[in-house]
C-alpha cells in the first residue's frame, strides 16, 4: 500500500482549479485506519479448507509485512487519474508520482472540462511551480513527514490487534481469505499516530496468492481524544473502507478510499465525507523528477 497525500479539506464553494499544496494532512493518517462498512461480500462456493488458526496468523503476518515494505518502496512511479467526490464538489486529475514528489493537474470539475479561464489558470499555476524548484522542496518534506506518521500506523498493526479468521470469500479478482481485527488488550500505543487503533474494529481481506491485504474496514467505536483533548477528537461511529489492487506487473494501489468522518482539530469541528476513485495507470521512467513530470501533464502526453 503506498503512502500518500489525501486532501481532506473542506470542498472549496467555487470549483475552479485547486492547489496539490492545500492539503490538510493533520488527520489523514488518523483516519487512514478507521476502517469501516459492510462485510466483504458472500462466503465463495468452492473453496479450499479453512485455515489452521496457524495458518491464518501467519498469512496475516505476511501480508501487513508486505504492505509495510511496499509503502516504503518509492522506486516504482506511476501515473493515474484521481477522481474525488465530496457533497459539493467532484474533481478529476492526471497526476504523476515523482522523485521529488507528486505533481498533479486539474481536468474536470463536477466531471466537466474546465473553461478557458480555468485551463489558463491551471497552466500558470504549473509554469509557476516548473521555476520554482523551492517549492516543490516543501511539498516533498510534508509528503515525507505525512509517510512518516503513517508508517508509525503500519508497523504498530501487527501488535495493535487481535486478528481472528472468518474463512474464504470471493474478491474481485478470486479467492480472498477475511479477518476481522479488534483492539488487543493490554497494547500501549507509543504516540498519537498508533493511539486511534485502540478504538477501532473491522475486517481485513487478503489475497493468499499474492499475499496482500485487498480490502480494509473498520469502524471507530468509541471518541478518541489526541493530546488531552486540545490537539483533536476523533467521534465514534465514523468509518472507512480501502480497495487496492495489482495496476501493473505487480504494483499494487488504492483504488477506492471512501470515508465518512467526524471530529475535532484545535477546537473546530471538522466533516470529511469524500470518496476517491483511482485509475488509468501507468508506469513512469524510475527516477523521473518532477519537471519531466510537469512538461508531460503540460503536453497532455
Amino acid at each position: 500500500m503506498r503512502i500518500r497525500e489525501r486532501k481532506l479539506s473542506s470542498p472549496r464553494q467555487r470549483a475552479g482549479p485547486a492547489k496539490l499544496d492545500d492539503v490538510q494532512p493533520q488527520f489523514r493518517v488518523l483516519l487512514l485506519l478507521a476502517w469501516a462498512i459492510p462485510a466483504m461480500g458472500q462466503p465463495a462456493s468452492g473453496m479450499d479448507e479453512d485455515l489452521t488458526p496457524a495458518q491464518g496468523q501467519a498469512l496475516v503476518e505476511t501480508a501487513l509485512a508486505n504492505e509495510l515494505r511496499a509503502a516504503q518502496d518509492g522506486s516504482h512511479l506511476m501515473r493515474y487519474r484521481l477522481r474525488k467526490t465530496s457533497p459539493r464538489l467532484t474533481t478529476t486529475k492526471d497526476i504523476c508520482e515523482t522523485k521529488d514528489g507528486d505533481v498533479a493537474r486539474l481536468v474536470s470539475t463536477n466531471d466537466r472540462p474546465l473553461n478557458d479561464a480555468d485551463e489558463q489558470q491551471e497552466v500558470a499555476r504549473l509554469e509557476e511551480l516548473l521555476g520554482d524548484p523551492g517549492k516543490q522542496r516543501k511539498r516533498k518534506q510534508a509528503e515525507d513527514t505525512d509517510a512518516g506518521r503513517a508508517l508509525k500506523v503500519l508497523r504498530a498493526l501487527p501488535e495493535a490487534f487481535n486478528y481472528q479468521y472468518e474463512g474464504a470469500a470471493e474478491g474481485p479478482e478470486g479467492k480472498v481469505e477475511k479477518f476481522s481485527f479488534r483492539p488487543k488488550h493490554g497494547f500501549s500505543p507509543p504516540d498519537l499516530e498508533t493511539q486511534v487503533l485502540t478504538a477501532m474494529a473491522g475486517e481485513i481481506a487478503i489475497d493468499p496468492a499474492h499475499q496482500r491485504v485487498v480490502r480494509l474496514e473498520g469502524h471507530v467505536q468509541q471518541d478518541v481524544d489526541f493530546g488531552w483533548g486540545i490537539l483533536g477528537r476523533l467521534n465514534h461511529g465514523g468509518w472507512i473502507v480501502i480497495e487496492q489492487a495489482d495496476v501493473s506487473e505487480g504494483q499494487w494501489r488504492i483504488v477506492h478510499f471512501q470515508m465518512a468522518m467526524s471530529g475535532r482539530v484545535f477546537f473546530k469541528s471538522r466533516t470529511f465525507d469524500t470518496m476517491e476513485e483511482e485509475s488509468q495507470f501507468a508506469p513512469l521512467p524510475a527516477g523521473e523528477d518532477y519537471r519531466a513530470a510537469i512538461h508531460t501533464l503540460l503536453g497532455g502526453q
